[in-house]
Order: structure tokens, then C-alpha cells, then sequence
């Protein structure tokens, strides 16, 4: 056995070279060219001539504008012609749409591409490498935010924040909290049992915390605030891809939950919880949650409390069955169970006009991740083309902004607005018309912009 002595300076050691391995990979992971990134500097400013406008709120489209970009907002809009000036790039919209990248509410930045097994086992820098090509290919879908709800991407954030890598903006929770056994515990029996301050490897490279009580909750989501978390997300119920939890147990208790809503209400920001099951929903609701991710097994009674309490609901349009084909025969079992209820909660929605948001909750498939746009256009099972796109873009801010000064990105998203980031994507199409043209980003997304930068551009020259 190792002596006491040792394991301190052991633990150091090892964190020290999972940091080193994340850092190396950020910086392999850099290959200039391969999104659409300008090699010289951006112009000063970018002109959008003869486009119409679709604003992020209205179910209309504008009539034939210009729209100005100035270093990363947008300046001006006007029905009538803007002069360039000299340092202005122009781009001839030709009719085409220019409408605000899409946000991702439920987005989990690092858990795409890898397995479960992986996540446990494999180097940082690799699972870092991986993502970085996802944050890449989730842009070029036109995503040009996400809400990542659970996993280590602080340093992925930041990178794509220093230009360093092509990616979205990201609104990291860090960690997802859960129990001994609950959702997001991907450890196996030979990781039991659990020594007080002993972590695997899962919990070292900040996959997942366990806390099993009021003290550690409180001491978990302090440590994701303070390595930049922008909200704190647990798990309050089973779910659909943890090998221990099946979807009807609930797990934190309701002082437990209330301890994380406490730390992060210090914080000015709030908490998210997974969960599916009334019971997980209504004891998330009296701890003081603000948002519940999911919901799909909700009762007419729990809708309403929902909607009494103005809290809000971040779900998906979950249909797919192949989504979890690498999954298990029991965990299958679980999804089909969600994805029938997945028709109760968008009508329980609408009946008692819950304030909504629009995610994807894609883990483990590269395929399931390019059905990123697919997923909003499964929305028109209950929603017009516009009302979608609505949500896809300033819903979706609305709820990216009770971080409240924990935001890292206070100016304006999901609009099309003077003043606005500019997050612009011009399409060959009328979403409002034909929403399929979001399922098919290559083709239909001509130009996508970012923070006033073009990262794609097809445009005929």
C-alpha cells in the first residue's frame, strides 16, 4: 500500500500532467485553415447588401436591407443603401436570408465524440482533440452558441474565445453533479467502494462530481464556479445513458438540491437539474431550481407547477430511436420510454405556455451530431417554422442570460439588432417557408459568421 504521506503529492502529480496533456492537445489542435477563418485580419467592417432579414422575433422577414457590421456587433440596419467605405467588406446578399446563428441549449461539448469507456479511460488531451474538431464542426452547422451542460470544457472555451480554435461560444456548467449511482456516475463496481476524498479518473478530468451531501453539493458547484461555470447543472433524477440509474428514481434530496441553488445564487447565476419524472421535477422546484432540463415523463400537475412558478423547461424533441443504438438493451428500453413521452410535454407546453428552450442532449455519436439541424426541424411536430426558429435563437438567449454577471458574453444574442453580437448566418432559402433548409448546413448556409468574423463563405465570387 502507498503511505499516506505519498498520496497527496501523488494526486498533485497527477492532476499537473492531465493539465500539461489538455494544454498540448489545444495547441495541436490548431490547424489554421480548416473552418473558413480569414488568414489576414478581418476588415473593420462588413456590409450584407440586399438581404432579407430574419431578426431572431418576428414571424416575418424584413424587406430588402443592408446590414453593417462593425468589429464584432452589428452597427446599423436600414431599408435603404449603406455607402461602403474603403475598409468595408461587401457581401451581395442577392435576396438569400440573413437570419442569427442558432443556439444549442442543451449541448455537451465534450461527451460528442467519445464513448462512455473512453471518457473513463483515455488520455485528456485526446478528449480535447475530439472536441476541438466537434466545437469546429458544431460552427459549421451554424451553431454559433451552446449551453453546455455538463463536462470539462473551460479550456476549450477559452481557447475558441482567444481565437485559437473555430467554435461556438460556450456557456460552460463544468461537472455534472449526481449521486453515489445516479446520473452521470459512470464508474464500475471495481471503483467501489467510494473513499472520502478518493476521486477516479471520470471525476479527476471533471467529467462528473459525486456528492452525497448538503456539504459536498455545496462544495462541488463552488468549484465549477469558480473555474468560470456560467451555471451549475445536476442530476435529480435517473436518465436514459448511465449505466446505475434507471429513469424513475430520484436522487438529491431536497436539501441537498437547495444547497447548490444556495451556492449558486451567491454566485448570481442558478442551478439545472436532469429530470424526467414528476417527482424529480416538483422536489427540484421547491429546492428553488430555475430550470429543468428534459421533462419528458411530467404529469399534467407538474406542467402547471412549472408554469405557476415561472421556472423554465429546456427539452428536446426526442424521436430517434437510432440515436441510442450503441446503447444497451435496458437503456434503449429507457429512451423509447422518453421518446414517448416526448409528444406529452411539447402539448402540456403549449397548454400552459411554459417558458421553453430548444436543445439537442447529443452524447457518444459523431452521426448523432450531424443531425444537429434535423432536431429543430422536429419541432414542427407542434410549431411553425418560425415559432422553431424563434426558439432556436432569442428563447434560447433569454435563458442564456440569467447567468446574470457570471454571462461571459453580455451584449445581445439571437437577434438580428443594432447592437447585437454579430452571429449571422446568410441562407440560400426561406427557413420561415421551408425549415429543412437547417438540416442541410453545407448547402443551405452560405456564409456563417461569429463574433464578426467568416468562417464559411460560398458564396459566388
Amino acid at each position: 500500500m502507498r503511505s499516506s504521506s505519498t498520496l497527496p503529492a501523488l494526486r498533485i502529480l497527477r492532476v499537473a500532467l492531465l493539465l500539461l496533456a489538455a494544454i498540448a492537445a489545444l495547441v495541436i489542435a490548431f490547424v489554421p485553415g480548416r473552418a473558413q477563418q480569414a488568414a489576414s485580419p478581418e476588415p473593420a467592417a462588413t456590409l450584407f447588401q440586399n438581404v432579407r432579414v430574419f431578426d431572431g422575433k418576428s414571424t416575418s422577414l424584413s424587406p430588402p436591407s443592408s446590414v453593417l457590421v462593425r468589429g464584432n456587433k452589428i452597427e446599423r440596419i436600414s431599408t435603404s443603401p449603406i455607402t461602403p467605405d474603403a475598409n468595408t467588406r461587401v457581401f451581395d446578399g442577392g435576396g438569400r436570408v440573413l437570419m442569427p446563428g442558432l443556439i444549442d441549449d442543451h449541448w455537451h461539448t465534450m461527451f460528442v465524440r467519445p464513448t462512455p469507456p473512453m471518457l473513463m479511460t483515455s488520455d485528456p488531451g485526446y478528449i480535447n482533440l475530439l472536441a476541438g474538431a466537434e466545437a469546429e464542426a458544431t460552427l459549421l452547422r451554424g451553431f454559433t452558441t451552446v449551453r453546455d451542460l455538463g463536462g470539462p470544457s473551460f479550456s476549450l472555451k477559452r481557447a475558441i474565445d482567444e481565437g485559437l480554435l473555430p467554435g461556438p461560444r460556450i456557456y460552460p456548467s463544468g461537472a455534472m453533479i449526481t449521486i453515489t449511482g445516479g446520473h452521470g456516475d459512470f464508474r464500475t463496481s471495481n471503483d467501489l467502494p467510494r473513499a472520502m476524498g478518493q476521486m477516479t479518473h471520470g471525476e479527476e478530468v471533471g467529467g462528473f462530481a459525486l456528492a452525497d451531501s448538503p456539504d459536498e453539493v455545496r462544495l462541488r458547484a463552488r468549484e465549477q464556479l469558480m473555474q468560470g461555470a456560467t451555471q451549475v447543472k445536476l442530476t435529480a433524477g435517473g436518465g436514459v445513458a448511465s449505466p446505475h440509474s434507471p429513469l424513475d428514481v430520484s436522487t438529491f434530496t431536497l436539501e441537498e438540491l437547495r444547497a447548490a441553488v444556495e451556492a449558486a445564487d451567491n454566485w448570481g447565476t442558478y442551478v439545472c437539474v436532469h429530470a424526467y419524472t414528476p417527482a424529480a421535477i416538483q422536489r427540484a422546484i421547491q429546492a428553488g431550481v430555475k430550470c429543468i432540463e428534459h421533462g419528458h415523463l411530467m404529469d399534467e400537475a407538474t406542467a402547471k407547477m412549472i408554469a405557476d412558478k415561472g421556472v423554465w423547461l429546456s427539452t428536446q424533441p426526442l424521436l430517434d430511436m437510432s440515436m441510442v443504438a450503441m446503447l444497451g438493451p435496458d437503456q434503449q428500453a429507457q429512451f423509447a420510454q422518453v421518446v414517448e413521452g416526448t409528444n406529452t410535454v411539447y402539448t402540456l407546453v403549449r397548454k400552459y405556455h411554459i417558458k421553453t428552450a430548444w436543445g439537442t442532449d447529443i452524447l457518444f455519436s459523431v452521426a448523432g451530431a450531424s443531425k444537429q439541424g434535423h432536431m429543430l426541424v422536429d419541432l414542427m411536430r407542434w410549431y411553425t417554422p418560425a415559432e422553431a426558429l424563434i426558439m432556436a435563437t432569442s428563447t434560447n438567449a433569454e435563458l442564456l442570460r440569467m447567468s446574470g454577471l457570471r454571462n461571459p458574453y453580455p451584449g445581445a444574442l439571437g437577434v438580428v439588432a443594432p447592437g447585437a453580437y454579430a452571429d449571422l448566418l446568410l441562407v440560400d432559402g426561406n427557413p420561415l417557408e421551408n425549415l429543412n433548409l437547417v438540416a442541410d448546413p453545407a448547402k443551405n448556409f452560405v456564409i456563417i459568421m461569429k463574433d464578426g468574423k467568416v468562417y464559411k463563405n460560398t458564396l459566388p465570387h
